[in-house]
């Protein structure tokens, strides 16, 4: 159990960084040759910030909490720690990761599994909305080194001992700000009692904010943890060209064609379209696939087997995925060259969950983010860009040159 020691006097909104170390390259990591090779192969070219000062104290063990904002590359920091620390001899779980959503789980299983493919190191999504029989015959056959899940099926298969924890040396709880407001406290809380038994358990934390339930789980579980605290917003936007294209007011139609030009000028580049409501991206859909284009869809209402196709579609061959924020709120996209805000966001703060999950610039990718504004959308637009501390520039002429 942990003292909670330095933890009582933070405010709720942030923390403070206790740890100034940084790694600056994967290759001074002492990484597994498999696991380096795993990172190349992926197209991972440098190390963000963020992972510069966090991978390497969750690799020699250490309790870590991480104030971590979309974009700054925890996905990376979970996988590369996770597949360090894994012994490929030993078949049972032996770490754990709580996320909050089926498809973010699923990201994070993908990532991991793709980074280490060189490695003979299974990983394992655990989520709710599949069948209980089918985790709990998988489960059971103990060959997954590491589990990724929904805290609800997680806590359900612990406790109907189809998921062994006696070989569990750590845990993550991902984007914990986002679990908790969600209503799984008590499961997760009744995760870490079990696994957090045994002294040597190491826990793993990442939270975008810091409310007061996520510091009683640090409080409570962790063992005098290295804080991190160092992305800013407008370091998440690095790499990324930004755009934007001035658009008639109320004129949709015309929009929709201004849309359709510009992705025929950049053709057989994934796109990622994000508009405001699921009105809006089912409207845009039909007027795209109307236009012959190759288009997936994805927004909170459909549920998770429609979800899931959506994604196959578009990663196994649809060039274009239009989506609500519930795909910047849960879901990576960081191979996708181009995001597109067909609608400005509402929030300034959802600016960088779309544009930081996609646009290709996380990790040392180039790529590239262009906003439709209409003339009353200008105001919004300039919020946005003092908000980051960026500049968004006018949309050149030839959108070919942009690549």
């Amino acid at each position: 159990m942990a003292d909670g020691q330095g933890l009582d006097d933070i405010d709720a909104a942030d923390i403070e960084s206790n740890y100034d170390e940084t790694t600056d390259s994967f290759d001074a990591m002492n990484l597994k040759t498999d696991l380096l090779r795993g990172i190349y192969a992926y197209g991972f070219e440098r190390l963000s910030a963020f992972q510069q000062h966090a991978i390497m104290p969750a690799i020699k063990g250490k309790d870590v909490v991480a104030q971590a904002r979309s974009g700054s590359g925890t996905t990376a920091a979970v996988s590369i720690s996770v597949l360090q620390k894994i012994d490929p001899n030993v078949k049972a779980c032996q770490v754990l990761i709580l996320a909050p959503t089926r498809e973010r789980a699923h990201q994070i299983q993908k990532v991991i599994a793709t980074i280490g493919a060189f490695t003979n190191i299974e990983c394992y999504a655990c989520i709710g909305g599949t069948r209980i029989g089918d985790d709990t015959k998988a489960l059971r056959d103990g060959r997954q080194s590491v589990v990724v899940g929904t805290p609800g099926r997680v806590h359900d298969m612990i406790h109907r001992r189809a998921l062994g924890t006696d070989k569990t040396k750590m845990i993550v709880l991902d984007e914990a700000d986002t679990i908790l407001s969600r209503g799984f406290a008590e499961q997760v809380h009744d995760i870490f009692g079990i696994l957090c038994q045994s002294t040597t358990t190491q826990v793993v934390l990442f939270s975008a904010t810091m409310p007061q339930d996520v510091l009683e789980v640090i409080t409570e579980f962790m063992r005098n943890p290295v804080r991190i605290t160092i992305e800013k917003y407008e370091t998440c936007l690095k790499g990324i060209r930004q755009f934007y294209v001035t658009v008639e007011n109320e004129q949709e139609d015309w929009k929709v064609d201004s849309l359709s030009d510009l992705h025929k000028t950049i053709t057989n580049r994934q796109a990622v379209i994000f508009c405001n409501t699921r009105g809006k991206v089912e409207w845009l859909t039909d007027k795209l696939t109307a236009r012959n284009f190759a288009v997936s869809a994805i927004h909170r209402d459909m549920d998770a087997p429609q979800r899931d196709n959506s994604m196959r579609q578009f990663f196994s061959g649809s060039h274009v995925l239009v989506a609500t924020n519930m795909l910047a709120n849960t879901i990576d996209v960081q191979q996708v060259p181009l995001v597109i805000n067909y609608d400005l966001p509402a929030n300034p703060e959802d600016y960088i969950r779309r544009v930081g999950r996609g646009g290709g610039g996380r990790l040392g990718r180039k790529g590239v983010a262009i906003n439709f504004v209409a003339a009353g959308e200008l105001r919004t637009m300039h919020e946005i860009e003092q908000f980051y501390c960026t500049q968004i520039e006018k949309m050149p002429t030839n959108a070919a040159d942009l690549f």
